[in-house]
């Protein structure tokens, strides 16, 4: 039973990183805003034109360099799928959803930030429930909350989330994006994803991520 749950667990993990890459390619494709980590990266992503997938692992790394420095407890198998994986889901998704829907009007993609939305939180329920470790942007706002002890790990999140959306949106106006291209990267997707996310992925933490990580009756 013991080795039956670590590879449940391993197989959450992973199936947590692939839905929640396929969730920023739609977001990407509705051009609404993205969550405020994604928003660094299209930022980054501006002024360092190469592959999307590449650049997120080489951001990743760094972060991963801060967390084993600081507390390498918080990562675990979880945080090297995340790291290698996501991008390139991300940039995949992406590039599959520009074919089949090559144009779409508002309310099509209003639809696409609803689904990616009910896509990151469940995909962000399986992850946290199988406790195999962190997203390296995850351990940077728990590392500074653990070593200052005043501070909330939400009122770090908020802080580090605020800084990325403002680095993300001022690299790309570096980048010579208009301000309305801007709002495809900080946008209403952006303000959803910051104050409406923790109680989806409790929702699906009780209804879908316990119960298949423990079986109903326990959950």
């Amino acid at each position: 039973m013991h080795f039956e749950i670590n590879w449940k667990r391993v197989l959450m993990s992973v199936i947590g990183v692939l839905v929640c890459g396929l969730s920023v390619g739609i977001f990407k494709r509705a051009e609404l805003g993205v969550d405020p980590f994604q928003s660094l990266m299209s930022g980054l992503n501006v002024v360092i034109p190469i592959n999307f997938g590449t650049l997120y692992v080489i951001a990743n790394v760094i972060l991963l360099v801060f967390a084993l420095i600081f507390d390498r407890h918080k990562i675990g198998i979880a945080t090297v799928i995340n790291l290698f994986l996501i991008g390139y889901v991300a940039d995949f998704s992406l590039n599959i959803l520009t074919k089949i829907i090559p144009q779409t009007n508002l309310l099509g993609r209003y639809i696409l930030l609803l689904v990616g939305v009910v896509l990151m939180c469940l995909s962000s329920a399986f992850y946290f429930t199988a406790n195999l470790g962190v997203s390296t942007y995850d351990a940077v706002a728990l590392v500074i909350s653990e070593r200052q002890s005043k501070v909330k790990f939400r009122y770090c999140r908020i802080i580090t989330d605020l800084i990325c959306v403002l680095i993300g949106a001022g690299l790309c106006l570096i980048g010579g994006y208009s301000i309305s291209r801007v709002f495809t990267v900080v946008g209403v997707g952006t303000i959803i994803t910051a104050f409406f996310m923790g109680p989806l992925i409790e929702f699906f933490n009780v209804h879908v991520a316990r119960p298949f990580l423990e079986g109903k009756k326990k959950a």
